[in-house]
């Protein structure tokens, strides 16, 4: 058994967002896609049950539900991302401990995200983090391919002329850190902390015991503030 990579190389940082940057728990996803299957009721005219399963359908074939309505019913990004990241931010706390703890890595410090620039900086305003990120890469620079897309890495990393095997991915899908750690990235799965609900699907909480997850972590602040240690 291979032991895990570690940070002592690492140069740059990169950081999925929802789910990633502020606590499972907060639930901020849940109105993401409550107003995506909203979107996708209205568009296509189908009940909301049947919008939920297309919903879901498209979330694990395309990676986003966005590109499968993209592809298979010519929405277009714009009217999609302003209707579905329509959402109340307020539950969103600042996060003193992890802008400390960000602000004390080496290096640069990114955002790659299947959300948009706006969903971004929104998020980062209410956990005030906004200075603490040098680039953000979203779905629309990624041309509306998302995470887990091989080229989606790809072009992130030419854009922003990473070195991967210099940098490391925190996500909270296992399977968006399969290509970083192919391309040779230190990945950090982060998971729920599980002392309140979150609503995810099963599928969304697996892998942590996968091998291509070099590190595990409930408390990203907790885990950032050791590394800069």
């Amino acid at each position: 058994m291979k032991s895990p990579r570690t940070f002592t190389h690492v140069d740059t940082w990169v950081f999925d967002l929802d789910n990633t940057l502020y606590p499972h728990h907060v639930n901020l996803w849940q109105q993401v896609d409550a107003r995506i299957g909203e979107f996708v009721c209205s568009w296509l005219n189908v009940t909301p049950e049947e919008a939920r399963k297309l919903q879901k359908d498209y979330y694990r074939r395309f990676g986003t539900t966005m590109r499968g309505m993209m592809t298979l019913h010519g929405v277009r990004a714009d009217d999609y991302l302003a209707y579905v990241h329509k959402i109340d931010h307020s539950p969103l706390e600042p996060n003193p401990a992890l802008g400390e703890a960000i602000a004390k890595l080496p290096g640069r410090k990114l955002i790659l995200t299947n959300g948009s620039v706006d969903h971004v900086d929104a998020v980062l305003a209410r956990l005030g983090l906004a200075t603490h990120f040098d680039a953000v890469f979203d779905i629309i620079a990624a041309g509306f391919e998302p995470k887990p897309a091989p080229q989606t890495y790809e072009k992130f990393l030419a854009d922003h002329a990473v070195d991967p095997t210099r940098a490391a991915m925190f996500e909270d899908l296992a399977r968006n850190l399969t290509v970083p750690h192919e391309l040779g990235m230190t990945t950090v799965l982060v998971v729920p902390d599980g002392t309140q609900e979150v609503v995810r699907e099963d599928w969304e909480l697996e892998g942590r015991d996968a091998a291509h997850v070099d590190h595990v972590t409930d408390d990203l602040a907790g885990f950032l503030a050791k590394l800069s240690r």
